[in-house]
């Protein structure tokens, strides 16, 4: 049985991305599985601030005046950030699946790691100033929960959250 390491991101990884994962494990033979929520629920608040702070007028406005993606558009642009992100692996010369989770990704790696194949979790995401400072982002969270290693990087760098 191969070990599975889980990559739990928001957003299509990078190739940077990709490359800064199989580094952490350079030459064993291991298993990538990439999940994405189909983020429809986030809150509204640190949503904003995240998105003012990184500059996001534009977004921030959207989001403030009504712009929830609906459960079908959430689930769509999950695939092809799936699709995307799998690809950088196989391109990368390494196989990996997807799989699309509920806005609350916990449950789902909850699950992945009971299976039992599961080395370590890796997050990737973009820095969130409410969530990270007060360790409710996900990989806070999944430390917590979970009985295996957790890495969080920032999305297109090799910086740690």
């Amino acid at each position: 049985m191969t070990d599975t390491i889980l990559v739990l991101t928001e957003d299509t990884l990078a190739g940077s991305d990709v490359q800064h994962i199989l580094d952490l494990h350079a030459g064993e033979d291991l298993a990538y599985r990439v999940l994405v929520p189909a983020d429809t629920d986030r809150p509204l608040v640190p949503w904003i601030v995240d998105a003012l702070s990184m500059g996001e007028l534009r977004e921030a406005w959207e989001r403030a005046t009504g712009g929830e993606p609906s459960r079908a558009q959430a689930r769509a642009t999950a695939q092809e950030q799936i699709d995307s992100s799998v690809a950088a692996f196989t391109a990368a010369g390494r196989p990996a699946t997807g799989q699309i989770t509920d806005d609350d990704p916990l449950p789902a790696l909850r699950t992945a790691v009971a299976a039992g194949d599961v080395r370590e979790v890796v997050v990737v995401t973009y820095p969130h100033m409410v969530e990270d400072t007060f360790h409710t982002d996900w990989a806070s969270r999944a430390r917590d929960q979970l009985q295996v290693p957790v890495l969080h990087l920032y999305s297109g760098t090799s910086e740690l959250g």
